[in-house]
């Protein structure tokens, strides 16, 4: 098992280093969340590929709050298919066609107090530029997270010469190596074990924590979303359907 070995040690420094540089950046980004749920508006999160698995692992999910609005375009996740039809091919394909990302925004409600949460390993695909691009012509605050000083001097698809990095208001780096798999193997070129998803959803939570932290100090109630799996909790289905109206209010405008 020393290659699992090799991977968790690999994992642990990534989460080690967040700890270790980035939680200034994670405060920032916090505050900013807690300032727009706080107006009663939403914090958008955009991703493509595995770069949506943190979105769907921040909401809806147990321990997770209203205020968080996942957009998670299907041809764009790839995980349905792997070839055939909304395959592999077609997501690389889609993820690079400038103005893809203009077309998704026009299905969607936005205000000037919202932010726009972008997840990108790389930082220099157009879709996810299309999305920042937009979220800033509409004054919403723009968040990246995505492995920034790798990526420093990658060459961007986009016609508009910057990466997500360049764009993003708040940038927290997920301190991951560029190539992302991190564990060479013996008699292969390519390495096995990827690490962003880890590193992803490691920030996720310690950003969402702070947002939750700072909205409790200020006496905001959050609507959060309980296990329903805990013997004995009578109230949990209650607080759920409270969780869920509020959500839909909120994505009625009301």
């Amino acid at each position: 098992m020393q290659l699992a070995k090799e991977w968790l040690n690999n994992a642990k420094t990534i989460m080690d280093k967040i700890d270790n540089t980035q939680m200034e950046n994670i405060q920032k980004a916090a505050e900013a969340m807690a300032d727009t749920i706080e107006s009663g508006r939403w914090v958008h999160t955009f991703g493509c590929g595995h770069a949506t698995l943190p979105i769907e692992e921040m909401y809806p999910r147990i321990g997770g709050f209203v205020g968080f609005h996942p957009m998670i375009e299907l041809p764009l996740t790839f995980f349905t298919n792997i070839v055939g039809g909304m395959s592999v091919h077609e997501f690389v394909f889609l993820e690079r066609v400038e103005g893809y990302g203009i077309e998704i925004m026009k299905g969607y409600n936005f205000d000037p107090r919202d932010c726009m949460w972008i997840f990108s390993h790389t930082g220099i695909n157009n879709v996810n530029i299309d999305i920042a691009l937009e979220a800033k012509k509409r004054g919403m605050t723009v968040i990246a997270f995505g492995s920034a000083a790798e990526a420093k001097g990658k060459q961007t698809r986009h016609s508009c010469g910057k990466t997500i990095f360049d764009l993003a208001d708040i940038v927290v780096d997920t301190c991951v190596p560029i190539q992302d798999a991190s564990v060479p193997l013996k008699n292969h070129f390519d390495k096995i074990g990827p690490v962003s998803t880890m590193a992803f959803v490691t920030a996720v939570w310690m950003t969402v924590t702070t947002v939750a932290e700072i909205l409790a100090d200020r006496g905001v109630k959050l609507y959060i979303h309980p296990s329903h799996n805990v013997p004995g909790d009578k109230t949990a289905k209650d607080r759920l359907s409270e969780a869920l109206a509020m959500y839909k209010k909120r994505i009625a405008g009301v």
